[in-house]
């Protein structure tokens, strides 16, 4: 948990102990594209002399924590994982890393990705791809990869990473974290390198869901050089943690976990857990069928590789070979879809946001699994893995509702596993709520890897 107190925050070795452990367990991990030393050296000093002069400015202040190297850093290069941005120096912080320096965070650097976050596992790149920490034989998931490795690892304690199909969520339940993909809008998204612009959205990740909030508290709000950012305002979204949860309501959309995807029994296991802690504290659980996962995730994915091939398609035509194996043949993919194929995804986007928001309205959270299973191992990777099932973390992405994946356990073979909560619109604080239950009501947030 991020430290609480003037007392605790006045620790002016925290920086440098997260350092030591970049230095010991980076080789082996990969997380790191950039390790940004100096400067945690000098933001931890200002940090110090600001806590001993008046007290931490905010929650963060003086907190180790890491960018997914999707957001520009000025003066700090920004590759998206790719030989086609190794040497893209921005000029200018996104506004989410402006953020986050204002609120007094120390930057450590910046996070391994997909290429893109889109293709992956890549080994054909400048970098490698970012190791799961609890078996680095085992794939992080995708594409806030490195984000999620050095959360669990305790090289940092907190991290940006983006979700435009599962992207914050997938590797928080392969590495055992939390994350919130949050309301789309929530978060600026000016000073991210795009994927599909309209399912991106930027997010917190952390070692809890308390965590989470206090991120998301300094990253959320009204930016109006996006477009997209939602002019509404910013909660508390710590204020309902630690209080009770007699007669929410929780819709457990069995099918998706248990017919449209069918998960392990580890997870499966869980999620009855989860049922039955939720159900002990007072909430009310009742069944809820959506439309069958495929559809939401065939939608999502038409929409994000049409956009992301747009995006690329004049550097495809004359850098395709900078381009990762993996990520070339997804975005030749793209490029052979029609734009028939994107109005019919959108319009089916459309009826399943009003299918998402009919279901919100007689429930206050939605209740699955956020992955079938552990992860699984690098080298059993396909080359076009995503595409050949459904996703249980896509009807938030394509609907924009928000989402958080809470770890409940582990599986069989020793590595995570992930239930995952959804949202009303603008509601990330029941969210947190009801994931922070759960996180203290179970033992899963003492254990780490080794």
């Amino acid at each position: 948990m991020l430290p609480q107190g003037r007392h605790r925050h006045t620790n002016p070795h925290g920086p440098q102990l997260c350092l030591d452990r970049i230095e010991e367990l980076d080789p082996a991990l990969s997380a790191f594209i950039t390790v940004t030393a100096d400067r945690a050296r000098d933001d931890a000093r200002a940090a110090e002399a600001r806590i001993l002069r008046s007290g931490p400015k905010t929650p963060l202040d003086g907190i180790p924590i890491a960018h997914k190297d999707m957001l520009d850093t000025a003066g700090i290069a920004t590759t998206a994982h790719s030989k086609t941005l190794q040497h893209n120096v921005p000029t200018r912080d996104a506004t989410v890393v402006a953020r986050l320096a204002l609120a007094g965070t120390v930057m450590l650097g910046k996070l391994a990705t997909l290429e893109f976050a889109l293709a992956g596992p890549s080994f054909d790149l400048p970098w490698p791809p970012a190791k799961n920490p609890w078996s680095a034989r085992h794939f992080t998931a995708g594409s806030s990869s490195g984000t999620a490795a050095a959360i669990a690892a305790g090289m940092i304690l907190g991290g940006t990473g983006s979700d435009t199909g599962g992207s914050i969520r997938a590797p928080a339940a392969a590495c055992g974290t939390s994350g919130i993909k949050p309301t789309y809008g929530r978060c600026s998204r000016t000073g991210v390198i795009p994927l599909a612009p309209s399912l991106d959205q930027v997010g917190p990740m952390a070692w809890t869901a308390q965590d989470c909030a206090l991120l998301l508290q300094e990253m959320a709000g009204y930016d109006p050089t996006d477009r997209a950012s939602a002019n509404v305002p910013v909660p508390d979204f710590s204020a309902r943690i630690g209080k009770g949860i007699r007669g929410l309501r929780v819709g457990l959309v069995r099918h998706f976990h248990e017919t449209d995807l069918p998960v392990s029994q580890p997870v499966l296991r869980a999620l009855d857990e989860t049922v039955a802690i939720l159900r002990g504290e007072g909430a009310d659980i009742r069944d809820v069928v959506l439309s069958p996962l495929p559809d939401y995730s065939s939608a999502n994915k038409v929409i994000m590789n049409c956009e992301a091939a747009a995006l690329h398609g004049q550097t495809l035509k004359t850098r395709l070979r900078d381009y990762g194996e993996r990520l070339r043949y997804r975005l030749m993919l793209g490029a052979m879809l029609t734009g028939d194929d994107y109005i019919e995804a959108q319009l089916r986007r459309r009826e399943l946001g009003r299918e998402m928001g009919k279901a919100m309205r007689s429930v206050d959270v939605l209740l699955t699994a956020t992955a079938p299973g552990e992860a699984p191992l690098l080298d059993g990777i396909g080359l076009w893995d995503g595409l050949d099932k459904p996703s249980l973390a896509v009807p938030w992405n394509l609907t924009g509702y928000p989402a958080i994946a809470v770890c409940m356990g582990f599986g069989d073979g020793g590595l995570p596993i992930s239930i995952q909560l959804g949202g009303r619109a603008f509601d990330e604080a029941t969210l947190f709520q009801v994931a922070h239950l759960l996180e203290t009501a179970t033992p899963w947030r003492d254990r780490r890897p080794v």
